[in-house]
């Protein structure tokens, strides 16, 4: 998002908290892993202020869409390329609760995921095996798995989009002089669900601290480093390849080494995959 290209990735000098959260499944969970972000604000009037508004939160998925379009005509700092109000949605943990509170685990569906700030439309069509990044953009990886129903059969078409950052921490609508999109592609699954595509091994990058939501994340006394990840999936698990054949089969024109990350999505119907849940606060 930023205009100005920097050589790496930086902190803005806040350290992580020293307590760990558990996994977010729930709408009550979320609720209450952010009241507990909320505490680290050096200022007892943010913390009440957030408390409340998270309190106040219960809403569909169309009014928090309505919302952020409403705001978004407001928002000074958005451009076509750059949502400052999805990404204030994010960090203040309003995407991730409605997302959880409309599209709650069912079975052993995939869980559903927010889209975040860095997504576009532009996202190039990639066929099978080809990549999303241009050489040079960091470390190989290899992304494979299968597209399924909760009872294992395979979806053939499945359209799936993919982004991530470079090896250097950014998105390519955050460089200024951005020609094409970069590291990130569009594919359908063929005729056995399965899904594959050349990649780079994402990084740890910073929420963009030169907008209001940067300057919101020092105020709140939070640190603004996000974890790896490769939409739309956690890189948790890498497996490492050395092997010439593997590479050359996978379309990797350099070298022997890359990491594997295989990943299967399982899907749901739209009529099950819905839910209405309370939101419990406190």
């Amino acid at each position: 998002m930023s205009s100005t290209v920097v050589n790496a990735a930086v902190s803005n000098g806040i350290a992580a908290p020293n307590f760990d959260l558990p996994y977010p499944d729930k709408p009550e969970v979320v609720t209450s892993n952010l009241l507990k972000l909320t505490e680290l604000a050096p200022n007892p009037c943010v913390v009440l202020i957030c408390i409340h508004l998270l309190a106040l939160l219960s809403i569909t998925t169309e009014e928090w869409i309505s919302t952020i379009e409403f705001l978004t005509r407001t928002g000074q700092t958005c451009t076509p390329l750059r949502q400052e109000f999805i990404l204030l949605s994010d960090v203040l943990g309003v995407s991730a609760l409605v997302d959880a509170l409309n599209n709650p685990p069912i079975g052993t569906a995939t869980e559903s995921s927010v889209l975040g700030p860095f997504f576009t439309e532009d996202a190039p069509d990639i066929t099978l095996g080809q990549s999303i990044a241009a050489e040079g953009k960091g470390e190989y990886m290899y992304v494979e798995g299968r597209v399924l129903t909760t009872s294992g059969i395979p979806i053939p078409g499945a359209v799936i989009e993919t982004w991530e950052t470079d090896d250097k921490g950014f998105y390519d609508t955050q460089y200024s002089d951005r020609a094409v999109p970069d590291c990130r592609g569009r594919l359908v699954t063929d005729g056995e669900g399965k899904y594959g595509y050349r990649a780079v091994v994402p990084v740890s990058y910073p929420i963009p601290g030169d907008g209001p939501v940067g300057e919101l994340l020092v105020t709140l006394g939070r640190h603004n480093i996000r974890p790896n990840h490769l939409h739309k999936s956690l890189v948790v698990k890498l497996t490492d390849i050395d092997d010439e054949s593997e590479a050359r089969k996978r379309g990797f024109p350099n070298g022997t080494k890359f990491k594997l990350l295989k990943f299967d999505f399982i899907l749901v119907s739209e009529t099950n995959g819905r839910r209405n849940a309370p939101v419990v606060v406190g």
